[in-house]
């Protein structure tokens, strides 16, 4: 047993997301997760659920043969769905004396300060309550998130809400694989494959590459990742117990603080900022902020306090980080500096992006 794997069975609040495939391919998946919860529950650790599915099971239930294009119809399915698959856990949770709740979200409740504490707080409540809480995107009022998000997307952000220091992502088959489709036990980088053979589910979002995605933010955060079978029995288990199974990403050793993560995967970017190569040096040193001179180009319409994305001259990511000007302010102030900026904008000490509000690409 390698060091990473056996560090996992100190971890003591996990976070668990099973897909809509994992749940379609097998009837008892929900008594079988609820055995192995109780199990890390005995062994008195926390355990939060992210759970796809209600699109899935809102499809059979209205008799969509597969996975419908149009919103509404999505929406609907959610909405048939959501509540079936709250009463398989429920059921399947409760012969073993646990008791789940449903928390559903949206990417603007994890977006807005305000909402984000709270719903940190009731995750907390419910946790120091012995609860299981079961999160799902809130597809029926969400459209973007249907579009364009998933849940393994939703579980990399559970990850620092909840302070968890394991996030395991099940899935269809018995974790990452190489090119010849053998599983890689161990992976320090997400580009250390080359290609990633496809799991994109009929009826569910996602895939391994998002999975890869997310396993990157969740390390970002100070969290050990596993991508495992759903299939395997005990699985949840045999991970806790530094077995041999699944693919494992060992944590990183200086995460980002909450916020700083929050910037970085949470905000959706309003805009983008080219920087010329003294800029890119200046941010990259992570004592500076980013001023007008340094900025040769403004794209997108953005206002103060939004995220933005900060790219060199050849479109690569550099950063991202919260503007202090708006689009207007910041073009009109691009390049400039001393006198010529106090003379076009008032002031010859503006800050576009400051030190503590920026986020250095990985």
């Amino acid at each position: 047993m390698n060091k990473e794997r056996a560090a996992l069975s100190r971890a003591r609040r996990v976070v668990v997301k099973i897909g809509s495939r994992s749940l379609a391919a097998d009837s008892e998946a929900p008594r079988l997760l609820a055995e192995d919860v109780a199990q890390l529950r005995q062994a008195d650790r926390s355990v939060v659920l992210v759970s796809s599915g209600a699109i899935a099971i809102g499809c059979a239930r209205l008799g969509y043969r597969t996975r419908p294009r149009e919103m509404a119809k999505l929406q609907a399915a959610a909405a048939a769905g959501q509540s079936v698959l709250m009463r398989r856990y429920d059921e399947a949770f409760g012969e073993r004396g646990l008791t789940v709740a449903q928390v559903l979200l949206t990417h603007a409740d994890l977006a807005d300060r305000e909402r984000l504490n709270n719903a940190r707080e009731a995750l907390a409540a419910l946790l120091e309550a012995g609860a299981v809480p079961v999160v799902n995107e809130n597809d029926t009022v969400a459209t973007d998130e249907i579009r364009f998000g998933d849940n393994d997307q939703l579980a990399s952000m559970v990850v620092p809400l909840v302070g968890a220091d394991l996030l395991v992502l099940l899935t269809d088959v018995e974790g990452v694989l190489d090119p010849q489709g053998r599983r890689i036990p161990v992976m320090t980088e997400k580009s250390s494959i080359g290609s990633v053979p496809s799991t994109g589910e009929r009826l569910g979002s996602g895939g391994m590459a998002s999975k890869l995605d997310a396993a990157e933010k969740a390390r970002r955060s100070g969290a050990t990742v596993v991508i495992a079978s759903a299939k395997q029995p005990r699985v949840l288990s045999e991970v806790m117990a530094g077995k041999d199974v699944g693919t494992l990403f060992p944590r990183l050793g200086e995460p980002l603080r909450a916020r700083k993560h929050w910037i970085a995967y949470t905000l959706r970017p309003k805009g983008t900022l080219l920087l010329d190569a003294g800029a890119v040096r200046a941010v990259q040193g992570g004592k500076s902020s980013l001023l007008p001179v340094g900025v040769l180009g403004v794209r997108g319409d953005f206002r103060p306090g939004d995220a933005v994305r900060l790219v060199d001259a050849n479109g690569a990511e550099v950063g991202r980080g919260l503007t202090r000007l708006g689009a207007v302010e910041v073009a009109r102030a691009a390049g400039l500096k001393g006198r010529e900026l106090e003379l076009v904008a008032g002031s010859d000490d503006l800050v576009v992006v400051h030190k503590d509000d920026l986020v250095l690409a990985p």
